[in-house]
């Protein structure tokens, strides 16, 4: 039976596993991985558009991994059209990538299970098999941590090298071509970072567990008999 020292960073190491988790699923399920400017250009270029009225013909986008959100503005004002990445979408992109990517959280997620049930085992009891023990959860977490980087890096090659925010603005648009002028990465994406920053914590917390304590060693008092308390 492990120490409260051990079991008290054992219980933050499954506690931050089981946040991983749940920051993963949350940006599975929330559009917001990238937002950014999509410029009209064909409106700009039928109208000769200056600087000043180019403010007319810029437009929004906003998506995740499963849906997104465009608004076009193409000098007759904004339209709003929401899309879906799957069935159809997606064979625009780089559908490889973008499966890979998924593939790799949903991986991340089992992961991320496996390295707090690691943690809840030992917190209980310790186990006989090394494998079993601190070595494993920080070999579980190290995977569920480089699985999770694997997914933000694929994703970033996706917007940098395959155009991803460009091809998906100009899905299905047969009138008009937008340009992006502008990207940033948004809440889901940084849930993604903070998801591998736990697994990263949690090979510290494992270090920090395994501190020895200085033992407290009881000290045993002589009994001084005193001359008075002698009775014979």
């Amino acid at each position: 039976m492990p120490g409260w020292f051990k079991k008290a960073w054992y219980g933050l190491a499954s506690l931050l596993s089981f946040s991983s988790f749940i920051l993963i699923i949350a940006a599975l399920a929330l559009p917001h991985w990238l937002s950014g400017k999509i410029l009209c250009q064909t409106g700009v270029d039928l109208v000769n558009a200056t600087d000043p009225e180019l403010v007319k013909f810029i437009g929004d986008i906003y998506y995740g991994l499963f849906r997104g959100c465009k608004v076009r503005q193409c000098g007759l004002g904004g339209r709003q059209s929401q899309f879906t990445i799957f069935p159809h979408l997606v064979k625009e992109l780089n559908a490889g990538l973008h499966v890979t990517l998924l593939l790799l959280l949903f991986l991340a997620l089992a992961l991320a299970l496996v390295s707090m049930g690691f943690a809840i085992l030992n917190m209980i009891q310790v186990p006989y098999r090394a494998v079993n023990g601190p070595g494993g959860i920080c070999l579980w977490n190290v995977l569920a941590g480089g699985v999770v980087a694997l997914a933000i890096a694929s994703f970033m090659t996706s917007v940098k090298f395959h155009d991803l925010t460009e091809r998906i603005a100009n899905f299905r648009e047969k009138l008009f071509r937008f340009v992006v002028v502008e990207e940033q990465y948004e809440e889901s994406f940084w849930i993604c970072v903070a998801s591998a920053s736990a697994h990263a914590t949690n090979l510290v917390v494992v270090a920090i567990s395994q501190i020895p304590l200085p033992e407290v060693q009881a000290k045993i008092e002589e009994a001084t008999v005193m001359a008075e308390d002698i009775l014979y």
